[in-house]
């Protein structure tokens, strides 16, 4: 079989299974808060591969991912609410037809097939606006970034991720407003959130579908990064910049670009995080604080920085984590707990217990959970075992051959 054939059945095959996850899904997982906490965790899966390429594989400590995820957010609420405006109610005829000729009468499924062909006018601009948007400011952050290094580079991500959300925090929303820039501010919400254009919600046609096979093509391109040579010279300025640059490794085009590459994905997961199916319909600043930016580089370094497979280990290990332990508050002990000390602030001690279970990891792991290695590995195709590789053969000149044939002729002459 071709190479060309190969990745066209694996193209089959991973659209057969994200179409079978979009309407299988509810049968999969039949509680309706796992549903949304399963694909929150697939969005900071996300999240976790492309703030990898940065802090990971380009050994750059960004603090300020959240700012890249809410601007994708806001942007993908903003044109995702304007195209379901534009296209009106839901027209339910052609896909009734079309699921009456394939014998489904369930409607359900119904519903959800009107609203997968619906997604695929909503969603790509959606995504692509967010992707867009996120990227440029990335480009943005990344420019001025270039001579800094470790804390300061840190200082500056932070610091950005904090105006972008006090920005719109703080807009002075319901009254008149000074400039075309002032009223698109205040047009967001302020702290109340972004709710669409008409206020009825942000369209959420982000299912299963979508969310998996984002995850998917994230994890692709991940792996073909670190994996190519780019990935490599991005690895070569990690452990050594000056040696990098002295073979003819642009230092300045690598931060740069993975700035725009981590910041584009990023803003892939808020797009997805503010279209998500049965999530929040309105898109707030408290979302996008510095404990969500916390959380991506914890899901990076507890799976291990570098590693694409450690990077989705991490993202669903924090997700589940922290929803675990806020299902143990409702143990009776607990409860029981909380009757005798009322002053205990169960919400505090969640986040201790949340950062016990970190320190733990951290000294039985202290390179992660896979460290830079992956769990699958393409490895080359080797000769048959047991057989010596066949050893070149010498060169030798026409005296040198002669020689050998008559090794006494010399001696005789």
């Amino acid at each position: 079989m071709s190479p060309a054939v190969k990745r066209l059945l694996y193209v089959a095959l991973l659209l057969a299974a994200v179409l079978g996850l979009e309407f299988g899904f509810d049968h999969l997982v039949k509680d309706a808060a796992w549903r949304q906490l399963a694909l929150f965790a697939m969005v900071n899966v996300v999240v976790a591969l492309s703030l990898n390429v940065i802090n990971g594989l380009a050994g750059q400590f960004s603090i300020g991912h959240a700012g890249f995820v809410g601007i994708g957010a806001y942007t993908a609420a903003v044109v995702a609410g304007n195209v379901d405006v534009r296209l009106g109610p839901d027209d339910l005829g052609s896909v009734v037809r079309l699921c009456a000729r394939l014998g489904v009468q369930d409607e359900v499924t119904i519903h959800k097939a009107s609203d997968l062909v619906k997604s695929f006018a909503v969603m790509p601009p959606a995504l692509l606006g967010a992707a867009f948007m996120a990227s440029a400011f990335g480009l943005v952050v990344g420019l001025p970034s270039l001579r800094l290094k470790g804390d300061y580079l840190a200082i500056v991500t932070l610091g950005f991720a904090e105006i972008f959300r006090l920005l719109i925090a703080t807009a002075q929303t319901g009254g008149d407003q000074q400039g075309p820039i002032s009223a698109a501010i205040a047009s967001l919400g302020g702290q109340n959130g972004y709710a669409g254009p008409l206020g009825t919600g942000v369209p959420q046609f982000a299912g299963p579908f979508w969310i998996f096979g984002a995850v998917a093509l994230a994890t692709i391109l991940a792996w073909r990064i670190k994996f190519s040579g780019w990935g490599r010279a991005l690895r070569a300025l990690r452990e050594d910049e000056i040696a990098a640059a002295a073979v003819g490794v642009d230092p300045t085009a690598y931060k740069v670009t993975s700035f725009v590459i981590a910041a584009a994905g990023g803003g892939v997961a808020g797009a997805l995080l503010a279209s998500m199916r049965d999530g929040n319909p309105t898109v707030q600043p408290d979302q996008f604080t510095f404990a969500y930016s916390f959380d991506a580089i914890t899901m990076v370094i507890l799976g291990g920085s570098g590693s694409v497979t450690g990077a989705i280990l991490g993202g669903v290990f924090v997700t589940f984590t922290v929803k675990m332990i806020e299902q143990l508050q409702g143990l009776d002990a607990v409860q029981a707990l909380k009757a005798a000390h009322p002053n205990l602030d169960l919400n505090a001690l969640r986040m201790v217990v949340y950062a016990a279970v970190l320190i733990a990891l951290m000294i039985l792991r202290p390179e992660g959970l896979m460290g830079e290695r992956e769990l699958f590995r393409r490895t080359r195709k080797l000769g048959p075992i047991g057989k010596a590789p066949v050893e070149p053969v010498p060169v030798t000149t026409g005296a040198e051959a002669a020689a050998a044939k008559d090794p006494g002729g010399e001696a005789r002459s």
